[in-house]
């Protein structure tokens, strides 16, 4: 068997138009019946939606976590999705969770000596990093496929293709076999369809 891999140069919104084209030949290609996108304001969801539209497919839009930030869903996004017939999903990070909290100490010119409680990372925070040296949209697609498994919009043990990026818009996508969280070593890469040619350097 032979594949190919579409590596994105830069880092652009127009990159998920020409994801989302190759995403849904894929699919028709393969069989698969479940798209799941991350989409932060609902942008990225709205286009799957628009592209899938009257596919047969369905289409799982991720969205973040409610707080610290509060909702970043934009509700025309929204509301455009559910016209579509997105299903939306809103739930803790699956890499996150309570792990997040250790992140939350006070900064170290704010704390006496020794700087007590130091930080010690949380599994999910391990995970995350090391799928981030792929991308950060590699990160994004196994926590998306793990949320929507547990929220129970996709089914667990089959073959979807999970759809993220490192910015606005999706520039990352997988064939993905889905598992819960609590089943995290059940998830299964088949293939790495597009990724960006180099990750997101850390801001300064």
């Amino acid at each position: 068997m032979e594949s190919t891999i579409l590596y994105f140069e830069e880092i652009k919104a127009e990159n998920s138009d020409i994801l989302l084209a190759l995403v849904k030949e894929k699919a028709r290609e393969k069989g698969i019946k479940h798209v799941v996108v991350a989409s932060t304001r609902g942008g990225t969801g709205v286009k799957a939606g628009e592209v899938f539209k009257d596919s047969g497919i369905n289409v799982v839009a991720v969205t973040h976590q409610i707080g610290p930030r509060g909702p970043e869903l934009l509700e025309e996004h929204e509301e455009r999705m559910k016209a579509l017939g997105v299903k939306i999903v809103t739930c803790t990070h699956a890499f996150g969770g309570v792990g997040s909290s250790l992140r939350r100490s006070p900064p170290r010119d704010q704390r006496p000596a020794p700087y007590w409680p130091a930080y010690v990372p949380s599994t999910g925070d391990l995970i995350a990093n090391l799928l981030r040296l792929f991308c950060a949209g590699m990160k994004v697609c196994f926590e998306i496929t793990l949320m929507a498994a547990d929220a129970g919009v996709i089914p667990i043990g089959e073959n979807v293709i999970a759809v993220a990026g490192q910015g606005r818009g999706a520039d990352t996508a997988i064939v993905i076999k889905s598992a819960n969280t609590t089943s995290l070593f059940d998830l299964d890469v088949q293939e790495i369809l597009a990724k960006p040619i180099q990750k997101r350097l850390p801001r300064p």
